[in-house]
């Protein structure tokens, strides 16, 4: 890591490090809750300097922080709202920011289109992420009728839940047997959790012949691996096979180009990365070339799809003619009103996104990683075997986040540590903790400070551990 240099490893050399990185301005547009607003029963009698430090938040890829702009967008719609009421719909507040109810998901969509590489066409703001991969799925996954020739899918053995519980029951809903129609990829190593490109595309090949539909994650929410995602959705093209990919750790966290990458469908929630609030409105990319509708005859024309009010002709929709004429590209796909109120704290995150440029964000990630990386490798020469990263190596091949796997037992006691002094990151038992530096927000001094009380924290475990043997 060229940028970095060993002088630099220090609580200074991290704040040198904050103050020329540009991108460090974006951290004063969100609030990161103090060690006070996190453990107040616990710090009631703490100093006052103690109680007000901001805490070591790295969990953003559970869920992201509030953007200070958040309550401003949210009582602008109050204010439109009250003042509006039913007009607002198709009225401008003359000091809102926000648009009319009508058009604030397309305001949504044209701010969320570069964030994932995609023609504004191509993407809606709608629904949760779980729902939007069933509407998806529900149009993409068409597989043989008798469960013959096409109609597997591929997806990893270490989905994430939701996702491995949707593909069942879109399996058994066309009355198929998941037991039989799931191809589950699963590491070759048993010592790593990884999936190397090569592995998935082997399986590909393997399967082509029955595979209906392929579902996979941009970035792996247990290890934080990248996946290739464009050298395996040529590859599924070359074999005739629709991808889809759920991009939920990758939205706001990679440099997505998901038109230039020919990408079939994807999915993603925004409140990780994205730091729109828990369970905020999600997303959808459709590409173009399934979102194409003949006005001259659409009920011929336009890819199958569930259908709903939101997704009808916008110029025709209150009509009310009970003729569906779905809008062109994602928009197509939408079924019910939006919350407006949702949708102001996804367009207040999404503005910050808008004042810089993913390819900057990615590399001022890779920079927090590297740095990261490097700090827990000087650890372990300290203290050799207390934990493992399971993230891949390679920076390019990892997204904000990087993964230890502890020694046994430590677990618990190293969490403990950590919560006492305020670094929140996220743990999967029984041995796992996920660190994850958002680049909008977290800089080097939390990567510094994290790995002082990680330090700390072992050393600690370590001792408690021996004591009890």
């Amino acid at each position: 890591m060229a940028d970095i240099q060993p002088d630099q490893f220090s609580k200074s050399g991290a704040e040198g490090l904050d103050a020329a990185d540009p991108l460090s301005r974006f951290r004063k547009e969100f609030y990161i809750p103090t060690l006070a607003d996190l453990k107040r029963p616990t710090l009631a009698k703490a100093s006052d300097e103690l109680a007000s430090k901001p805490s070591t938040y790295l969990c953003g890829n559970s869920l992201g922080l509030q953007p200070e702009r958040t309550a401003e967008l949210i009582d602008a719609f109050l204010t439109q709202w009250r003042t509006k009421a039913v007009t607002g719909h198709f009225v401008e507040h003359s000091d809102s920011p926000l648009r009319p109810f009508l058009d604030v998901d397309d305001h949504a969509a044209q701010l969320m289109a570069p964030i994932v590489g995609a023609l504004e066409s191509e993407v809606a703001v709608m629904g949760s992420l779980t729902a939007n991969l069933h509407f998806l799925m529900s149009s993409f996954y068409r597989p043989s009728k008798k469960g013959e020739g096409r109609y597997k899918i591929l997806l990893e053995g270490k989905a994430f839940p939701s996702d491995h519980y949707a593909i069942e029951s879109q399996i058994k809903h066309h009355d198929l047997d998941p037991t039989d129609a799931m191809i589950l990829l699963e590491p070759v190593n048993p010592q790593s959790p990884l999936l190397t490109t090569e592995q998935i595309l082997l399986a590909i090949d393997q399967h082509s012949s029955e595979l209906a539909l392929i579902l996979l994650p941009g970035i792996q929410f247990y290890t934080g691996q990248y996946f290739d995602i464009q050298r395996i959705t040529a590859h599924a093209h070359s074999h005739s096979i629709i991808i889809g990919w759920d991009c939920a750790h990758a939205v706001g966290n990679i440099d997505l180009q998901l038109h230039d990458w020919d990408v079939d469908f994807a999915a993603w929630c925004t409140y990780k990365y994205l730091n729109s609030g828990p369970g905020a409105m999600a997303g959808i990319f459709v590409n173009e070339r399934f979102g194409k509708v003949d006005m001259e005859s659409p009920d011929q024309k336009f890819w199958p799809r569930l259908s709903g009010w939101w997704g009808d002709d916008k110029s025709s929709r209150f009509q009310m003619t009970n003729r569906f004429v779905p809008r062109p590209g994602a928009a197509g796909y939408q079924l019910s009103n939006p919350s407006a109120l949702d949708l102001s704290a996804v367009v207040a995150s999404l503005q910050i996104f808008n004042e810089t440029t993913m390819k900057d964000l990615r590399q001022r990630s890779i920079r927090l990683t590297n740095y990261l990386e490097q700090l827990l490798h000087q650890l372990l020469q300290k203290l050799p075997s207390q934990f493992e990263i399971i993230t891949p190596q390679r920076s390019q091949e990892r997204g904000a986040q990087i993964s230890l796997r502890l020694a046994a037992g430590l677990l618990d006691h190293v969490l403990e540590s950590l919560e006492a002094e305020g670094v929140i990151i996220d743990e999967r038992k029984p041995d796992v903790i996920r660190v994850a530096p958002a680049p909008l927000y977290n800089n080097f001094v939390d990567v510094w400070q994290f790995c002082q009380v990680l330090e700390r924290a072992l050393v600690k475990a370590i001792t408690s551990k021996a004591a009890q043997s």
